[in-house]
């Protein structure tokens, strides 16, 4: 018993150095092999869509063995849902930069405007975005998740770019929560649900793009604009 006591004590010991060491992951917590199942799950979702998609094919794609796809994920919900987390984060990352990189208000608006209504109407975000769309009523909670309304969104970025341009008396705006939803819209109308009900079988031209965001931002400073910036 005292040989079996000494043996265990000495096994914690080695788990709590081997814990310490900082190559050592948490099991889930290997943020290399999360990218790695993400990307794989992303290209079956991509091929076949959500409901053909099984976890046996995300685990081939991915490399990886449903053993460990499940310690990082419950099911296949989970992992749509955070496949959705990832590309958004992503993109609104990407417009925060554009609305800091500095110019008028009209530059910058522009670039935010070009940069969003590429990014909604690419072929990946179309497929992604009907198929949260297909599945929303019985899955409610991955449609919310979809549609995410927090502090990084690109509706709530906007907006406090808004409210920055507001406070420097570059603009007018009784609702600048109001106001970047119509930005939002506007840098879209008669893009989107083109392609999200097929009607384009292709994702629009860059100079359509512009056509359209150019209209938006000459349509909002003539609502919002101050005319005290050159």
């Amino acid at each position: 018993m005292p040989g079996l006591l000494k043996n265990e004590a000495s096994f914690k010991k080695a788990m709590d150095v081997a814990d310490k060491q900082p190559n050592r992951r948490v099991a889930g917590q290997d943020p290399v092999k999360r990218q790695q199942i993400l990307d794989g799950a992303k290209r079956v979702f991509m091929q076949v869509g959500f409901d053909a998609a099984s976890m046996n094919d995300i685990t081939r794609e991915a490399g990886v063995s449903k053993g460990t796809i499940y310690v990082y994920f419950e099911n296949k919900e989970d992992l749509f849902g955070a496949l959705i987390d990832r590309e958004r984060s992503a993109l609104f990352a990407s417009l925060a930069d554009a609305l800091k990189e500095g110019g008028t208000v009209r530059e910058t608006l522009m670039r935010y405007g070009v940069l969003l209504a590429t990014r909604m109407t690419s072929v990946q975000v179309v497929r992604a975005q009907r198929m949260v769309i297909g599945v929303t009523e019985r899955m409610p909670a991955l449609g919310r998740r979809f549609f995410d309304t927090g502090p990084d969104s690109a509706k709530v970025l906007l907006s406090n770019y808004l409210e920055r341009q507001i406070e420097a008396g570059l603009l007018d705006i009784p609702d600048r929560v109001l106001a970047a939803q119509q930005m939002f819209d506007l840098c879209t109308a008669g893009l989107f649900r083109s392609c999200i009900f097929g009607v384009r079988e292709a994702s629009p031209p860059a100079d359509e793009i512009e056509r359209v965001v150019t209209s938006a931002v000459e349509m909002f400073l003539a609502r919002y604009g101050t005319g005290t910036e050159g």
